[in-house]
């Protein structure tokens, strides 16, 4: 009787799931999922690769010269720099990460913290999703037609009006084509990212830390700021590097209302250009060295990038360990 039964429990298990077929799918699985990682890897390689190979004319001509110079003749002079498109990339993605921040958050808490109706809550949290899958050139089209014309005839008077005398509200020679227009358009574009990821981590909070900040007699809004906002601080941060990530790679939206002008000053009614909207506005066009500097402007870009995601990583990891909550 016993050995009826040992058997077929011996059977089971050397088919089972710990037994030989089990071992070669988990070998298949782990042999597959091996080599898509690997094929990332050589992926990204090769796009370093190809970049580095087509920007190697201007990066052996003029070396560092070329993020310091910002001089961009390539019918006349021939002289190539990056440094007017590094600066309208920083100037217009910190301006929108700053509007766009400060109302995602604020959206955020109030989906969260204030206990809104069922029929408000939900179409609005429907609509920030829906931004976050309307394409660029949609956007890019709505700043064109919406954005630069209320620029010209209501904002930028008012502004000049009232700031004019500042150094960053100087005369408007671009006809609504400036950095601000830009970063209004890349605010609107990036809002939804801010939102929805700052909402997600919002709405993960313990329910004991806000009972704890009730219970001394805090209010609500001591309540969010000392017990909600710390926890969820880690995410939020990931929530706007993210966001500043996707404001420094746009492309096709800002190419439309930016101005494609060669640039640096303090004035945002001034037409621009951003690394990604110069390679858009000239790759068609460009040949030889020009191509290269191009290339370059890629190369840079995507550097810029990695150091932003690589920024984001220890800045949420410091914050994390700091907190004692684990990412």
């Amino acid at each position: 009787m016993q050995e009826a039964i040992s058997k077929p429990a011996a059977q089971s298990t050397s088919h089972g799931i710990g037994g030989r077929r089990g071992l070669h799918g988990d070998a298949l699985f782990q042999g597959v999922a091996t080599f898509f990682a690997l094929l990332i890897l050589v992926i990204a390689a090769v796009t370093v690769t190809t970049i580095l190979y087509n920007s190697w004319p201007t990066l052996t001509k003029y070396g560092w010269g070329f993020v310091s110079s910002d001089v961009w003749d390539p019918t006349v002079k021939m002289l190539f720099g990056a440094r007017p498109f590094i600066f309208g990339t920083l100037v217009t993605a910190l301006l929108a990460l700053l509007m766009a921040g400060l109302v995602g958050i604020g959206v955020a808490l109030l989906l969260v913290e204030m206990h809104l109706p069922r029929w408000f809550r939900v179409p609005v949290s429907f609509l920030v999703e829906l931004l976050a899958a309307i394409p660029s050139v949609v956007f890019g089209v709505w700043g064109v037609f919406v954005v630069i014309p209320l620029m010209q005839q209501d904002v930028d008077p008012a502004l000049q009006r009232a700031l004019g005398w500042t150094p960053f509200f100087g005369d408007d020679v671009s006809g609504g084509h400036s950095l601000l227009t830009a970063s209004l358009v890349l605010a609107v574009m990036i809002v939804p990212t801010v939102t929805a990821i700052s909402r997600d981590v919002i709405r993960v909070v313990p329910d004991h830390q806000r009972e704890a900040m009730l219970a001394l007699g805090a209010t609500r809004w001591e309540m969010i700021r000392g017990a909600v906002l710390p926890f969820a601080r880690p995410g939020i941060i990931g929530a706007l590097i993210l966001a500043l990530g996707r404001a420094v790679g746009e492309t096709i939206a800002v190419t439309m209302v930016i101005g494609n002008n060669v640039y640096i000053g303090p004035n945002l009614f001034h037409g621009a250009d951003t690394l990604a909207s110069r390679i858009a506005a000239s790759l068609g066009e460009a040949a030889d060295l020009q191509l290269a500097g191009l290339f370059e402007l890629a190369l840079i870009l995507f550097l810029v990038s990695v150091a932003l995601n690589a920024f984001a990583r220890l800045l949420v990891w410091s914050v994390s360990r700091g907190s004692g909550q684990v990412v």
